[in-house]
């Protein structure tokens, strides 16, 4: 007998008869199982702060920092968005390559922990807004070291990059603390890759991340108050890959960081997750609009597609690979066909899945596109074809909430201008 897919004992079915398709549902037990397993596992000193970037939900933010997330934010609207999900200043971090004087100056208003300072002329920008407000700028050095880490999907450092000041530059430049004398350097963070599967890289990469910032600290003579090493834990979404094994990479990890922190006892010791915390708790639901067949292949065309689910594309992959996948309404169904799942929109790039298993379909069936909690709507184009956000539904303690509407076509239009009259005239009678 078949069953349906349930999130909480609530029927997928019955949460896409209630808001509708495409739809982005979370489940806020495997949230909060998520902290607690990092909290119980990771040594105690490990702050655990929650990349906003991957999924910018106020609630979603909410939820986790009920359960002891601080915050890390790139913009001024993730800024405001996890001071309403009840963020202290003191516990949030804003970092980014290119921050605007906007930006830079709401971080020293609301007094945050730090600005994560990533070139000398942001150094130059927190030091003159802050002589304007007669305050010294809290800032950690973002650094680009001189070594790589292996094992990351994409690497951000160790290369030349946008991210960060050189680690030779800095090393080299023994007056910058004197230079600057509104910015207190306090600290520093290097981030140096995501989507890292394997435990020894992240072991090997947190114990250079701190020596490095050992050596910093006293080259360029400042406190190490906070060392932020950066975050990267992967999820496994392709076939060949396997998940992080918390409990092997707790045992290898909590010496390096317990014996830092032993010789930094005031330190702030800071993780960086997004992914890893969001992307097991969301599933995208679509509906299937029609099946058809095209020169011997089969096709599910769905109301939902890659402007809502971009990663669904292999950004980042050389070969196209297809994010894990089910039927929901039909779960106990046996997989036993190649099917290619793809969107309304007119491109053939719309496609979340190619020849991928699944039992057979037919109109009005749900397909989940599972480990989909993070980069999911905010890091696509929705507003590609005028489509605009699906739903974000959060199930928790056994309830559904509705915690982002969808767009509709008058939420679309409401910040467009139309010409005044008399502008359109033509220049000449068309023909």
């Amino acid at each position: 007998m078949t069953t349906h897919a349930e999130v909480q004992g609530i029927p997928v079915a019955e949460l896409a008869r209630t808001y509708g398709t495409p739809l982005y549902l979370y489940d806020g037990d495997v949230l909060t199982e998520r902290m607690r397993e990092l909290r119980e596992r990771l040594h105690p000193r490990l702050q655990i702060f929650f990349s906003l970037k991957s999924n910018p939900n106020v609630s979603i933010c909410a939820l986790l920092h009920a359960h002891g997330a601080r915050a890390e934010v790139s913009s001024v609207t993730e800024l405001l968005t996890a001071r309403r999900a009840g963020v202290d200043p003191g516990d949030i971090l804003f970092l980014g390559p290119g921050k605007s004087r906007e930006e830079l100056s709401a971080c020293l208003d609301q007094g945050i922990a730090a600005v994560v300072c990533e070139s000398f002329q942001e150094l130059a920008a927190i030091d003159e807004l802050a002589g304007e407000r007669g305050l010294r700028a809290p800032v950690a050095l973002r650094v680009n070291p001189g070594f790589a880490v292996k094992g990351s999907g994409l690497t951000m450092g160790g290369k030349p990059r946008q991210f960060g000041i050189d680690e030779a530059q800095l090393l080299a430049d023994t007056g910058l603390a004197r230079r600057f004398p509104r910015v207190r350097l306090m600290g520093v963070q290097v981030y140096m890759g995501t989507r890292i599967l394997t435990e020894d890289a992240i072991v090997e990469n947190t114990a250079r991340i701190f020596d490095l910032a050992e050596r910093l600290a006293a080259d360029l003579g400042f406190p190490l108050e906070l060392v932020d090493i950066g975050g990267g834990l992967g999820v496994a979404y392709f076939e060949g890959e396997r998940d992080l094994d918390l409990p092997v990479l707790a045992d290898r990890l909590n010496p390096v960081v317990g014996a830092f922190a032993d010789r930094h006892p005031d330190t702030r010791l800071v993780l960086e997750l997004g992914r890893y915390l969001t992307a097991m708790a969301g599933t995208y639901v679509v509906g299937v609009r029609y099946v058809k067949t095209s020169m011997g292949e089969r096709f599910a065309v769905t109301d939902g597609g890659t402007h809502h689910h971009m990663a669904a594309v292999g950004i980042g992959s050389f070969a196209r690979r297809n994010f894990p996948m089910r039927l929901l309404n039909r779960a106990g169904a046996a997989p036993g066909e190649d099917w290619n799942i793809t969107g309304p929109l007119c491109t053939p790039n719309d496609t979340l899945a190619k020849k991928i298993k699944l039992p057979p379909l037919r109109q009005g069936d749900l397909i989940g596109v599972d480990r989909s909690g993070a980069y999911g709507p905010t890091a696509s184009p929705v507003h590609f074809l005028s489509h605009g956000y699906p739903a974000e539904v959060l199930v928790l303690d056994g309830r559904a909430h509705l915690i982002r509407e969808p767009d509709r076509p008058d939420d679309l239009l409401r910040k467009q201008r139309l010409l005044a009259p008399g502008t359109l005239t033509p220049t000449s009678t068309p023909r």
